[in-house]
Parts: C-alpha cells; sequence; structure tokens
C-alpha cells in the first residue's frame, strides 16, 4: 500500500534524522573545534559540516517533493519557479497595470514592482510567505480578503518616496494545507484586480463627502464610550491610552509612546477618526479584523522600536462616518484584542 505523500515524507525524514543523530552522538567536538574525535577515528570539522550539509540538503528535498506546485499553479492562476535548494516554489507577477512614477522616471517593474508569494512545505502542511503590490484603494480590500481566508497580514508600509501613484507594500504569512494557502492568495489577488477592473487608474481619495471646514465634535458621547475625558482642542477630540513595555531594560509607557491614540474631527455626522494602535504580535491580527469589519481603513503596520519586550508593532487607520460610530469601532478594537485591561481607563 503506497502511503500519503506527507507520511512518507515524515518517515524519510525520521530515518535520515536518526542517521545524522547518531553520527552526531559518535562523536564529540573537541576544544579547538578542529576535529571530531569518532571511536579512535579523527575525522576534520570540514568533513562533518560536509555531512551535515548533504542531510539538510535531503531534508529539504524531501520537504520540496511533498509540495504539490501543479496545485499552487492552478489554484494561484499564476505559473511558479521552484528553488530545490532552498526547497521553495515561489510564484511572481508585475504590476504593470498601472505606469508608476518614481521621482519623475517611469519605474519598471523589475526595479521593486513585483508581487510574490513562496511556498515551503512543512510537517503539517505548508507556510506561505508574500509581498503584495498595492495601490491606495487596494489596500484595505487586499489586506480584507487576506485576513478573511486564514492568511496574516504582518506588515504594510512604502518603500519609495516621491512615486505616483503611491505605492504601498503588503506583507502576507500563513501556515495551513497547501491548497488553502494557495487559495487564499488567490483571493487577495482577485480582490485586486476587482478594483482595478471598476477604475484602470488608483483613485485619489476615500470618496467620501467632504468634511466642514470647522470641527465641532461633542466630546461629551465619546468621552462616555471610552470611559475617559478627552483632550478637546478647536472642536477637535483626542484620546490617548498608554500600555507597558520595556527597552534595554527601561520601562516605558504612554509618553514615551507605546500608545493607542484616537483623534475625531468634522462633525458628530460627518466626522473623520485617525490614531495609532499599539498591540502585541498575538493581538495585530484579531484587532485589524475587527476595525476592517467595522470599515476602518488600515494605512500602515509597522514597529517603531527594537529590542522592546514584548514585542509591539504599530498600525494607523482612518475612518469616515458618525463620529459616535467611529468610537465604538475603535473600542471594539480594544475588545476583540483584549487591550482594555493593558489601557486604562478604557471599560466595558
Amino acid at each position: 500500500m503506497r502511503l500519503p505523500g506527507s507520511q512518507l515524507m515524515l518517515i524519510k525524514c525520521k530515518m535520515y534524522c536518526k542517521y545524522y543523530l547518531n553520527l552526531h552522538l559518535a562523536g564529540c567536538v573537541c576544544k579547538n573545534y578542529g576535529t571530531i574525535i569518532n571511536r579512535g577515528v579523527k575525522i576534520t570539522m570540514k568533513t562533518f559540516l560536509l555531512r551535515a550539509t548533504i542531510f539538510l540538503g535531503i531534508v529539504s528535498s524531501v520537504f520540496a517533493a511533498d509540495l504539490d506546485t501543479a496545485r499552487i499553479d492552478e489554484l494561484t492562476g499564476l505559473k511558479g519557479k521552484m528553488n530545490e535548494k532552498e526547497g521553495v516554489y515561489k510564484v511572481t507577477f508585475p504590476r504593470n497595470d498601472v505606469k508608476v512614477v518614481v521621482d519623475g522616471w517611469t519605474m519598471p517593474p523589475f526595479m521593486g514592482l513585483g508581487t510574490w508569494a513562496a511556498f515551503t512545505a512543512t510537517q503539517n502542511g505548508a507556510m506561505v510567505m508574500g509581498d503584495t503590490v498595492l495601490f491606495e484603494d487596494e489596500v484595505n480590500a487586499a489586506m480584507s480578503a487576506a485576513l478573511d481566508n486564514g492568511l496574516n497580514v504582518t506588515a504594510l508600509h512604502n518603500h519609495f518616496f516621491f512615486d505616483r501613484p503611491k505605492v504601498y507594500f503588503m506583507h502576507i504569512e500563513g501556515e495551513d494545507a497547501v491548497d488553502k494557502l494557495a487559495g487564499a492568495v488567490r483571493k487577495v489577488y482577485d480582490a485586486i484586480k476587482q478594483i482595478r477592473a471598476a477604475s484602470p487608474q488608483p483613485r485619489d481619495s476615500f470618496g467620501a463627502k467632504a468634511l466642514p471646514e470647522k470641527s465641532s465634535i461633542n466630546a461629551a458621547p465619546l468621552n462616555e464610550i471610552f470611559g475617559t475625558q478627552g483632550e478637546s482642542k478647536d472642536g477637535m477630540v483626542k484620546f490617548t491610552f498608554g500600555r507597558p513595555a520595556k527597552m534595554q531594560g527601561v520601562t516605558l509607557g504612554n509618553n514615551m509612546g507605546v500608545n493607542t491614540w484616537a483623534a475625531f474631527a468634522g462633525s458628530d455626522d460627518n466626522a473623520i477618526v485617525d490614531g495609532d494602535f499599539a498591540v502585541t504580535e498575538d493581538e495585530l491580527q484579531p484587532v485589524l479584523r475587527s476595525l476592517l469589519k467595522d470599515k476602518i481603513n488600515i494605512v500602515a503596520i509597522h514597529q517603531h522600536m527594537t529590542h522592546e519586550e514584548p514585542r509591539i508593532m504599530f498600525f494607523h487607520y482612518w475612518g469616515r462616518g458618525v463620529a459616535k460610530d467611529l468610537a465604538q469601532a475603535v473600542k471594539g478594537g480594544f475588545l476583540v484584542g483584549g487591550l482594555l485591561e493593558l489601557s486604562s481607563p478604557l471599560q466595558n
């Protein structure tokens, strides 16, 4: 009876691992790391490393062989290429449907306007990582498609200055069965195509009606929603909530920039909210989903610090609508992310 590919792969890996571990356990590295003494036989470190490299190559090829590349091509609608050495199958396509000018120069897609998704086999199926080239009016549709189909969105940022139209790059990651991952990637790409089919050239605004020249936000209902007194200025209202973190052994908080904030302008029935969420890696995906569900646009995902504990991700957002509805949407992000206890004084 023929074993399924994944089971056969595991059996092969176990066999090769057993060989490698026997070799490793039989030897010990000398203090000068120059030789390995293996039951009285000297084996040079060069030979040992060569065998280890061969072993890793075998394992990589075993995993790669279990990756159904034809299925990836079928589901993504693209023809990929296998890197045998790394055991990675990669599909790509250039964003040549819209002319991009950077600093006055028409940029060929080869110079950094290529969307890609790379697949590698794992014990539980596969992992995908990718970078998706997007224009401003495509970002939130593509992000929603990724999150709705089981992918994680790990970054959203720009690569250029003075680019027209503005170009953004959305990084994705996922671990699941290869069919599910490839199908999810296709959903992201289809969402982009739908946007461009409706409007061949990227739009230059969200399309909402103009805001009043003078803001007149009533702070009272927003204070009630957030459970604290907001800062008011010229008819605008802003709320800021800090959370604890450490960097280089120093305790950080609200005033050092580890905070979530929301600022409201316009009128009560025609308002904008913009702000920044400070979340851990585990909180990022559910909070993104929550805000997108409530029609809040995500405009950037990145880091503000290095070597902080816990690691904090920051994402920036922008929403239009009724001020109270926008406030409830932002508070919903707190609820879903479990941030209420960390970001006092919000209350349920």
